[in-house]
């Protein structure tokens, strides 16, 4: 999968190629990523060069601190930054949208339950993967109609996890 990642309107592509090997900008390097303490600050090691960082959501996307200076990053998948270019930056409210796994992983949690009113940012699951626990939000305010998971499952690259009508 890759992901298209924006830091003060520079745009990255990072494709995910296995557990150990990243690709940014074509460029492949060998990745090692661990939590370290309360899902908030990481381990990174780049090609045998160690990083430590903290990583947080926040309404523009992502915070990232590393070596003293904060990042606001926006991250999303070459998909959905097609669709939402072509529709004008957000997805409509009238269209369902089906929140898909965006790499193999392990469902840890859902927060939510189906026909649960949800609003644009909300935590609708929470995908193990790489050692990393990402939080899927909701792109846009909403009802859940179809939960088709449960903690504990695999899950594969693209397959259906819900739906927000």
């Amino acid at each position: 999968m890759k992901y298209v990642t924006t830091i003060a309107e520079r745009e990255f592509v990072i494709e995910i190629l296995d557990d150990h090997h990243v690709a940014l900008n074509g460029v492949v390097y060998v990745v090692d990523f661990e939590s370290v303490s309360e899902r908030t600050v990481y381990s990174l090691l780049v090609n045998n060069q160690s990083f430590e960082g903290s990583v947080y959501p926040s309404d523009e996307g992502w915070q990232v601190l590393l070596h003293g200076s904060q990042y606001v990053l926006q991250v999303e998948d070459e998909r959905e930054k097609r669709l939402r270019a072509s529709m004008g930056g957000e997805l409509p409210e009238n269209i369902d949208f089906h929140l898909r796994a965006p790499m193999p992983g392990l469902v840890v949690a859902i927060p939510i339950s189906e026909g649960q009113a949800v609003q644009k940012g909300d935590v609708l699951i929470i995908l193990e993967s790489m050692k990393m626990q990402n939080e899927l939000k909701s792109p846009r305010p909403g009802r859940i109609s179809r939960v088709r998971v449960k903690p504990g499952d695999s899950v594969e690259h693209k397959e259906t996890l819900l739906s927000v009508v």
